[in-house]
């Protein structure tokens, strides 16, 4: 794949990799990769992990305005070398420049064909002037009153605890020192509520079950709305002349990343928050806001990733609950199509139609599995490498526990990929899914 727009290759780590991120922040977004050289020959790095961390560091001390929730660092493994690929979103606040040069001819840069160019001064000043000034990040909370031991807890859980000035780097707060919307969202108390309501037809005429989860941190809510999700899609057992086939009634995988999706990119400024419906024949997710500015409908079937909510973004990441930048929707696009979008001006809704049940389907509240998988769901505990599950169950066998163990409990989505779009990636981890929760109670 050679050099674009949207994408950038470099031998190693450089001077220039804050004029190269900029750059894309100031343009369409776009994936610089480290350990390539410009041609995309492989020539891999001796410390990945090490260079990630410097990267990181300066990408978060040296451009203007912060940018963190704008990009993430993942990596990558090509013909058996380890290689770093920079996601970065199109920014919402240009321009961006790179802190020790200001806002200025020297400091702004954006993409122009494959290359990282100066802005002329005209041009930042037009940016500039029309910069976003109503996002989250600049709205004071209607309370200033605020704790927040949920978010703690899950900081901790992730193995990141928070320090005196969390609120701080979460950017939590204006600059003048009040807790601000995103503050609000995720502290322990707020006003938001989120609705999954459930009807018995195909229209809203008949509500059957009405489902409010809210009122608490925002992070706290989209656990329980998974949850509460993954219990309603049921296993449906399909007997044929065949045999027996035991499938959930949606893709479990796409089914998160549009929740996600919905919570993290919602338009909150109105103080509307997502909702999600069930009707006998599909489900729908409606989020408030409509395309993220900037972007047509193609550019955001193709991934490019514009958050509407950075802050979000960036807690949702950190806890392990946004993969990588731009993700979601091919993801959900490897299983359902685009015609499952609608866009209006001011929201959009996602719907995910559902198998019809026939008089041979059995809707089955826990899946179908073997007792070696079984077996395997009772050791898993957090995330854990194939190494780790296969030592636990003491099998010296690898064929034998991938075969009847690993591979098994993947088909039925009682487990999943932690690095689910690089299942052979040397940094793959395997969690329990709701679903496989679901199983244990059982």
């Amino acid at each position: 794949m050679p050099e674009t727009d949207r994408i950038e290759y470099k031998q190693t780590l450089t001077d220039d990799l804050e004029k190269e991120v900029v750059a894309f922040l100031n343009a369409s977004g776009g994936k610089l990769y480290i350990g390539l050289k410009d041609d995309g020959t492989v020539l891999g790095l001796s410390d990945a992990d090490g260079l990630a961390l410097k990267i990181k560091d300066r990408l978060k001390n040296n451009i203007s305005p912060g940018i963190m929730g704008l990009f993430t660092i993942t990596n990558e493994e090509r013909e058996e070398h380890q290689i770093l690929v920079i996601s970065i979103a199109s920014g919402t606040e240009k321009p961006y420049y790179i802190r020790k040069y200001g806002m200025s001819v020297r400091g702004c840069y954006h993409r122009v064909g494959t290359a990282a160019e100066p802005m002329d001064q005209p041009m930042i000043d037009v940016l500039y002037a029309s910069r976003t000034r109503n996002s989250l990040a600049n709205m004071v909370a209607n309370r200033q009153d605020l704790s927040f031991s949920q978010l703690k807890i899950y900081y901790e859980g992730a193995g990141t605890p928070l320090n005196n000035q969390f609120a701080r780097s979460l950017e939590l707060k204006t600059e003048n020192g009040k807790f601000n919307y995103n503050g609000y969202l995720l502290a322990d108390e707020n006003n938001v509520s989120v609705k999954v309501a459930k009807y018995k037809n195909l229209d809203r005429s008949d509500l059957i079950e009405n489902n409010e989860f809210g009122f608490e941190s925002l992070v706290k809510v989209a656990k329980q709305v998974l949850d509460k999700i993954a219990v309603e899609n049921q296993i449906v057992s399909h007997i044929t002349a065949s045999g027996r086939t035991d499938k959930p009634r949606w893709n479990a995988i796409a089914l998160r990343e549009a929740v996600i999706n919905a919570f993290v990119h919602n338009d909150y400024t109105n103080e509307v928050p997502p909702k999600f419906e069930f009707f006998s024949d599909r489900l729908e997710i409606t989020t408030h806001g409509g395309l993220p500015h900037g972007i047509n409908k193609d550019e955001f079937f193709d991934g490019l990733s514009v958050p509407r909510n950075r802050e979000l973004m960036r807690v949702f990441k950190d806890l392990g609950m946004v993969e990588q930048l731009g993700s979601g929707i091919p993801r959900i696009l490897q299983y359902y199509g685009r015609e499952c979008f609608q866009f209006s001006e001011n929201f959009l809704r996602m719907i995910f139609p559902a198998p019809e049940l026939t008089p041979h389907d059995t809707p089955q509240v826990t899946p179908q599995v073997t007792p070696q998988v079984e077996e395997l769901l009772k050791m898993m505990d957090g995330e854990l490498k194939r190494s780790d599950i296969q030592d636990k169950l003491r099998l010296k066998d690898r064929k034998n526990f991938t075969d009847n163990y690993l591979n098994p409990a993947l088909e039925a989505e009682v487990i999943e990929y932690t690095i689910p779009d690089k299942p052979t990636s040397s940094l793959q981890k395997y969690r329990i899914t709701n679903l496989g929760k679901q199983l244990l109670k059982g």
